[in-house]
């Protein structure tokens, strides 16, 4: 399983796979290609379809322009050839004659990761040996170790630096959000919520009511911050960053919890993201909303269960059932924008966080299905899914509304 550090990747908005990893895949084939008179960036599948609205062109040619280095982006929304995965663009440079030099395929697998066609994952870090949530847990039971320790235990005391600068960038962002007024980007015209639902003070609200606005005022400020291309943190990808940041600032507010114990609430959902990236997709273009936002729930339940000391098997029912009723789940951005539904939905994920780690208090013992299983159940699903509700705009929500 790859390092936490592969995971929770600062970075800008407003997609981990459409911006990110566009990114990364501009800046490794400049380390392959870097003296080339020109280059030309074709994007296929989702990429194709939705680059304009993720802002993925924007990131490939600021990475170009910065080395000084033109460059042309093509969207290919017709390419009939069957691709290896939805978010698929290849890179080409070229000598002064316009000869070709080097002609590289990239495959970006969401939260930021991305890989060359044939080879492994571009700076992708190995840091444990378990390729299954039952694993982790047995291990855990072995060494009597809570969840959040294992990080510690296979990545090193150091790696508590690198996740308090993740907290840091967390509240950082749901600040910034929180003051933000006036509209996000784009031809939507979507006005940003997050103050208003922070600072609005309806009559008769129950404290219990006032509790659950300003939870979802915290997904609202990171989720529009990342709308409007701003900086977030991948959990596990850009469109669903609102979820775990948004739990973790309401219950440190509420609680007081100290600095170290969200750092190891960090760490006990990292394991639960870490799980679903090996053996399924955080990818929206692979295999729907359910593999970001369900993923994003699972790991902010997961990160619950640590600030209140649940046990291994807790943890891993909580993060099950935050997966598991969210099967099916379709990922159809209006226009290709992260922000109708995508907002929304990280707020109503950060409530679901909580209730599911609520119900694996009580009911942790009679369960059936296992996280591995609901894991396994998703990406399944996810391949389902028809192509036309996978990030690509055609179906769903993003069908149906017209733009005025």
């Amino acid at each position: 399983m790859q390092s936490l550090r592969e995971l929770y990747k600062i970075g800008r908005g407003p997609s981990s796979s459409h911006t990110m990893g566009p990114e990364r895949a501009a800046k490794d084939f400049l380390s392959r290609c870097g003296d080339a008179a020109s280059y030309r960036a074709v994007l296929y599948g989702s990429l194709a379809l939705t680059g304009k609205g993720h802002l993925t062109d924007r990131a490939i040619i600021d990475v170009f322009e910065g080395q000084g280095k033109p460059i042309e982006v093509i969207f290919d929304k017709k390419n009939p050839r069957a691709l290896e995965h939805p978010n698929t663009m290849e890179l080409v440079g070229y000598d002064a004659e316009g000869k070709e030099l080097k002609r590289v395929t990239y495959l970006s697998v969401g939260g930021g990761s991305v890989r060359a066609a044939g080879e492994p994952m571009i700076e992708a870090e190995e840091a444990y040996p378990f390729r299954t949530f039952s694993e982790i847990m047995e291990y855990c039971k072995t060494k009597n170790v809570p969840l959040g320790q294992v990080v510690y235990d296979f990545e090193g005391e150091s790696v508590k630096d690198f996740l308090m600068n993740v907290w840091s960038t967390m509240k950082q962002t749901i600040h910034k959000g929180l003051t933000a007024t006036g509209k996000l980007p784009g031809s939507l015209k979507v006005d940003r919520k997050a103050k208003i639902l922070f600072e609005t003070k309806p009559e008769d609200e129950e404290p219990e009511e006032r509790e659950k606005r300003h939870l979802c005022a915290f997904a609202f400020a990171t989720s529009e911050e990342n709308a409007g291309g701003g900086t977030v943190v991948t959990a596990p990808t850009c469109g669903a960053s609102g979820v775990l940041p948004a739990v973790l600032f309401y219950l440190s507010r509420k609680h007081g919890f100290s600095e170290n114990k969200i750092v190891t609430a960090l760490a006990a959902a990292g394991m639960v993201g870490v799980t679903v990236k090996q053996n399924a997709s955080v990818s929206g273009a692979e295999a729907g909303c359910q593999a970001e936002i369900g993923t994003a729930t699972s790991m902010a339940a997961a990160a619950v269960c640590s600030l209140f000391g649940a046990s291994v098997d807790q943890t891993e029912y909580a993060a099950e059932i935050a997966l598991e009723h969210q099967l099916g789940l379709t990922c159809d951005p209006i226009c290709g924008y992260v922000q109708i539904p995508c907002i929304e939905r990280n707020a109503v994920a950060a409530m679901r966080a909580l209730e599911s780690a609520e119900l694996s208090r009580v009911l942790s013992g009679t369960r059936k299905i296992s996280f591995d299983l609901i894991v396994q159940t998703m990406y399944e699903t996810g391949k389902d899914i028809n192509a036309r509700y996978r990030e690509t705009s055609e179906g769903g929500l993003a069908a149906s509304y017209k733009v005025s």
